[in-house]
């Protein structure tokens, strides 16, 4: 049985044309890479980020009790329903695009402003692309992005292996 390691690759990063124009300015990008050739966007969305580990959940806890003192969001939208459809949720990300072979899920705080875009394209294998990319507003952004830059990669491989399958 392959590792969540061995499922995932770091790869450079991965814009479309479509995906460039999401911010005039980019403050950090990455791009990981998976198997998949027969899930739809919503299920791939669903497997990467809807069904995090416990372990995840936990950083994620965390994280919302120390963030909250700085006056980061830690709660649910008003408008939060999880319909798969521009405006829905997958998970605490809204839906702000869905094309035909990209989904963009993003979130915007006063310290930052996120996008995650998950990418298919026609490679053999590591065919989805999940691409996060994020614009910092103020000091804030750079400083939580800097302490919370350890965990991302490893958290961010984990989860997109869980929409791992094998090639056919």
């Amino acid at each position: 049985m392959l590792s969540a390691m061995s499922k995932v690759k770091e790869e450079p990063v991965f814009l479309t044309e479509a995906s460039k124009r999401l911010f005039s300015r980019i403050d950090f990008a990455d791009t990981f890479a998976t198997t998949n050739r027969s899930s739809s966007l919503q299920e791939l969305g669903n497997a990467i980020f809807d069904r995090p580990p416990k372990w995840v959940k936990g950083l994620f806890k965390v994280r919302n009790r120390i963030v909250r003192y700085f006056g980061l969001k830690t709660t649910m939208p008003e408008d939060y329903h999880t319909e798969f459809e521009e405006g829905g949720y997958i998970s605490f990300f809204k839906i702000l695009h869905v094309l035909e072979d990209e989904l963009v899920l993003g979130a915007n705080d006063n310290h930052l402003d996120f996008r995650a875009i998950i990418s298919k394209t026609q490679e053999p294998e590591f065919n989805i692309k999940v691409t996060t990319l994020v614009r910092f507003n103020n000091k804030t952004g750079r400083i939580y992005m800097a302490l919370i830059a350890p965990f991302h990669r490893l958290v961010v491989k984990r989860m997109i292996s869980q929409a791992w399958q094998p090639a056919s």
